[in-house]
């Protein structure tokens, strides 16, 4: 096995897969390690900061390991990138001391503190500065949490002597022994402590919200040298890390979202949506964040990022509450099986419902059932029930914008599901495309650290690697899509 290879590191929720990619974007060897979530009294979801560091040296040794195994040389190694879940964060001190366990993203902690900061008319300002809303699910809240109720975190803060990262940056300073306290753009982007016009640290912000003492890594683009590492001897020399980003970015990136209009959905559990929107950011009216895309060391994307709430989850919810079908592969041949969807609707609203109606009071229903309906007309209404969110999105971010969608890149378990794509592309009116990769985070993390060492030359070099895609292009007649969506858009609204 020979050439320039990559290494990238994506670092998720449930686990950390590591993979090695050549000068053709392909990758040639794997390593996973699964990781441990705290799921606590209250909401509380939390990570041992120490543990994620070790997850990562696991599931790397395990990369080098089969990579050794197949021929590779890891001298061969040009680079490294890492993809991380975004939100999730570390407080530590001065001797790099975690002063609590890592808070993660799903956390719920700090709900009163987000209404305390709307109570005090914040809401605009954070908006405007931030692209973000005021909620739990970013890091800003839950850190004003520990500082109200941690004696540890408050006094390190109020001394100055606490250093805050999100998981990027907590393995920056772990892997380079604390010589590189940095992070990238679209980690920023989702902390509420960053202004998306200065791409910087807003300290006006940071002041209002009372953490004027908390210390903040050094920004950088998501394509850039962020340092060397051996991974604890387990490289016999340095490599450096080339590329950090969200992981979320970093799909979006690794399926070619390089341009305005393209846009991408990773259809697991819930949703989440990206477009890109160009290189100023734009502010929406309908309920989605403005973020970070990517960024090189010339050159920042700006995206507007939608979160469907529930997707997947309405299949699964099918199968383990109702046991209409035992394996999801079925519910294809199922939805197939009715000529149309009947008049039946399935809403998904079993947590409320998402981006772009925001009702998270509302309950899951379903409608329009008859003695001539049976089960599979219910799963094809769950499986319709996909696109169509998406869609609704797709239609706010276009209207907040001005920019159309050209084409829609999918990852996640439904892109196996060829109803929900056809329907998804006949409902859009646009092209459908699913990668042939399904580690697309640690894809776009790779792309972004080879770009930088010189292991890929440029972005159209990049476009030139989409070999391994699937086109799903609108088929036929599609009027009966869109007489479906208007029922939808009817129910939703009911």
């Amino acid at each position: 096995m020979k050439g320039s290879f990559v290494l990238s590191i994506d670092q998720g929720t449930s686990s950390t897969k590591s993979l090695i990619f050549d000068e053709n974007g392909r990758a040639v060897a794997r390593g996973n390690e699964p990781l441990q979530t705290l799921y606590l009294d209250g909401g509380y979801v939390e990570q041992n900061p120490f543990g994620i560091y070790e997850n990562v040296l696991a599931s790397v040794k395990k990369c080098l390991t089969d990579f050794q195994n197949k021929g590779g040389d890891v001298r061969d190694i040009r680079s490294c990138g890492i993809s991380n879940q975004r939100e999730t964060f570390v407080i530590w001190d001065e001797t790099g001391e975690p002063l609590n366990n890592a808070v993660v993203w799903q956390c719920k902690r700090s709900t009163a503190v987000c209404e305390k900061l709307k109570e005090r008319g914040l809401e605009n300002q954070i908006k405007q500065k931030t692209g973000l809303l005021i909620d739990p699910y970013f890091s800003g809240t839950k850190v004003i949490w520990l500082y109200q109720n941690v004696e540890e975190v408050k006094d390190a803060i109020s001394n100055g002597k606490a250093f805050f990262g999100t998981i990027d940056t907590w393995l920056l300073y772990k892997l380079t022994n604390g010589k590189s306290y940095l992070t990238d753009h679209t980690n920023a982007s989702r902390t509420l402590f960053f202004n998306l016009k200065t791409l910087s640290w807003d300290q006006e912000l940071i002041e209002q919200l009372g953490l004027s003492g908390l210390k903040l890594p050094a920004i950088q683009a998501s394509s850039s040298d962020f340092g060397e590492t051996d991974f604890n001897g387990l490289l016999a020399d340095n490599v450096h890390v080339m590329s950090m980003i969200g992981d979320s970015h970093a799909a979006a990136f690794g399926e070619g979202c390089f341009a305005p209009g393209i846009a991408k959905a990773t259809m697991g559990t819930g949703s989440s949506i990206l477009m890109n929107i160009g290189n100023e950011p734009r502010q929406s009216q309908q309920g989605m964040v403005t973020t970070i895309g990517w960024s090189t060391e010339n050159h920042v994307e700006y995206a507007l990022e939608g979160v469907i709430v529930t997707c997947g989850g309405t299949i699964e919810w099918l199968k383990n509450s109702l046991g209409i079908f035992q394996d999801s592969k079925e519910t294809e041949q199922m939805a197939r099986s009715v000529k149309d969807n009947a008049g039946v609707y399935l809403v998904p609203a079993f947590s409320g419902l998402g981006a772009p109606h925001w009702d998270m009071n509302r309950k899951a229903s379903i409608t329009g059932l008859t003695f001539d309906c049976n089960k599979n007309h219910i799963v094809r209404a769950a499986l319709e029930s996909i696109p169509y969110q998406i869609k609704d999105v797709i239609n706010a971010m276009q209207s907040d914008t001005g920019i159309l969608l050209e084409e829609l890149k999918i990852d996640g378990g439904l892109t196996s599901n060829q109803f929900v794509v056809q329907f998804l592309a006949d409902l859009l009116g646009k092209p459908v495309v699913t990668m042939g990769l399904p580690e697309v985070s640690a894809l776009g993390a790779a792309y972004l650290s080879g770009l930088k060492s010189g292991v890929y030359r440029d972005l159209a070099y990049l476009k030139e690697l989409d070999n391994q895609r699937k086109f799903t292009r609108p088929a036929g007649d599609t009027a009966y899509v869109r007489k479906g969506y208007a029922g939808w858009q009817e129910v939703v609204k009911a």
